[in-house]
């Protein structure tokens, strides 16, 4: 079994996701949980003379990870420029570059417009420069894999150039992510049968949505490193994600390969990165997205529900996170059996299949439903279960305009009659009041007094969540309690209104 060696470029190739840019106390922070929880093997941090911001980060992490035993660890994109680069590299306390080259025929041309010869040369004096400052080189040969298809005759001649010169690896970049699994295992396998003796790394990018395939397939032609970023950040469509990555190559490789990566820090960094960045996490991407270990349909709680029949080796305890079952208009039973089991409930059949049917109708209004959310629901279709609905309020509308009185128009069905009065109030649940105060007034029935008036969302709850509202009336010396749900305030206080009405 072969060790394959991890670079997190999150903090370089990532950080040209477009934009994306981490401070530098951000950039240390990220730098420390990647090598000390995450434990990738190595992490490339920046690239040479981007500005003075970039320079102050690098000093950050290379300070620490000198004073902690990491700094052969920490890796720098550097250009062949002279000595710029190494000069930069120094004074920033970096002890790695990984020197950008030209790895195909057509960059080599139309970009620098040079001769093999003389790139190689270029080459070769940053190369002993770097070593002769005690910084240690790694190659990158930008366009590799367009150098592969469309002029390998000189990717060779350099690599038959590159291989005899004092550095620690040749870096393999998938530059415009072009590649088919395919050429991927053709152009590697290839490689490394002819350079035996050299380390080659893999950078894929997901253009075609194909890196973790070649990830795969560079793996089995017998690459030795991989570069992953953290989410796939990266350029356009980003890099291989670091998190599939991993996965795959437990689950499908164990018996060929293996690496140092801490499986259950890979979601805590997951969301670090995602904060940092601002860059967010799609729901659906695989191992870090919300929804991913979140089943939906109801057959599926079923199936867990006997023998964990939907369940497969990507379990979520793996990355720090658990199964959930969603709440919705597909949820069915199972699914809410599921949540309830979790928050210790236990309804009989009959009041389970209300409970189930009125989260079918939140889910038809496009309501987001949580776990948290039940306790409210069981409480609200129960209480309303044991009231007859004698009064109905029919319909309302409800304004509010600055510097005017809030009004409202209620229309009430008492019995077979409807009634409809308009009023305005100091809210516009006080104007429904109002309103409904004159129509009882016609009836010549007077309402109770409203005691005291409490709104409550689910722990953790956002500005869409399903609020309660309990209204204590006082009725002729009798205090009772009637409660509302919804996702609108004034909509579940006028809810528990309306069970008022119909216990009065």
């Amino acid at each position: 079994m072969r060790h394959i060696e991890i670079m997190d470029t999150t903090l370089r190739d990532g950080e040209q996701t477009s934009g994306v840019s981490f401070s530098a106390p951000e950039k240390l922070t990220i730098a420390q949980l990647l090598l000390q929880e995450v434990k990738v093997d190595r992490i490339e941090i920046a690239s040479a003379r981007v500005s003075e911001g970039e320079f102050q980060a690098v000093k950050k992490v290379t300070e620490w990870a000198s004073e902690n035993g990491f700094i052969d660890k920490v890796e720098v994109l550097t250009f062949v420029d002279g000595e710029t680069s190494v000069n930069w590299m120094l004074e920033a306390g970096a002890k790695v570059m990984n020197l950008l080259t030209k790895g195909s025929l057509n960059h080599l041309t139309h970009q620098l417009k040079k001769t093999p010869e003389q790139h190689f040369a270029d080459i070769a004096k940053v190369i002993e420069l770097a070593g002769s400052k005690g910084i240690a080189c790694n190659v990158y040969l930008e366009d590799w894999s367009n150098g592969m298809r469309n002029s390998q005759d000189y990717v060779l001649q350099y690599l038959d150039f590159l291989t005899k010169q004092p550095i620690k690896r040749v870096l393999l970049p998938d530059t415009l992510g072009v590649l088919t699994p395919r050429e991927t295992f053709e152009y590697i396998d290839l490689l490394v049968k002819r350079y035996s003796t050299t380390h080659f790394d893999f950078h894929a990018h997901n253009d075609y949505d194909l890196s973790i395939a070649n990830v795969m397939e560079a793996i089995k032609a017998g690459a030795h490193g991989l570069h992953l970023t953290v989410n796939g950040m990266g350029e356009r469509a980003g890099n291989a994600p670091l998190s599939s990555a991993i996965a795959v190559i437990n689950d499908f490789m164990k018996e060929e390969a293996t690496t140092s990566v801490n499986e259950s820090s890979l979601y805590t960094i997951s969301k670090l990165v995602e904060t940092f960045s601002g860059f967010r996490i799609p729901v659906n991407k695989p191992i870090t997205g919300e929804n991913v270990f979140t089943q939906t349909a109801g057959i599926h709680a079923d199936g867990d529900n006997k023998k964990n029949l939907y369940f497969n080796d990507l379990m979520p305890e793996r990355f720090g996170r658990e199964r959930k079952y969603a709440l919705g208009k597909t949820s069915g039973k199972a699914n809410i059996e599921k949540n309830l089991q979790e928050l210790g409930i236990k309804l009989a059949d009959a009041d389970l299949k209300l409970i189930t049917q009125r989260i079918i109708e939140l889910g038809d209004r496009k309501e987001v439903v949580t776990r948290e959310d039940l306790p409210y629901i069981i409480s609200d279709v129960l209480d309303s279960n044991t009231i007859e609905e004698k009064v109905v309020v029919v319909n309302y509308v409800l304004t509010h305009s600055k510097n005017l009185k809030p009004s409202a128009t209620v229309q009430v069905q008492v019995g077979e009659r409807i009634y409809e009065e308009s009023a305005q109030g100091d809210g516009q649940y006080d104007a429904f009041m109002n309103a409904l105060k004159k129509i009882y007034c016609v009836k010549g029935i007077s309402l109770p007094n409203l005691t005291d008036y409490a709104v409550r969302i689910p722990p953790g709850g956002k500005t869409d969540a399903l609020c309660e509202t309990i209204i204590t009336w006082d009725h002729k010396g009798k205090d009772f309690k009637t409660r509302g749900l919804d996702s609108d305030q004034t909509v579940s206080a006028i809810k528990a209104t309306q069970k008022m009405l119909n216990i009065i």
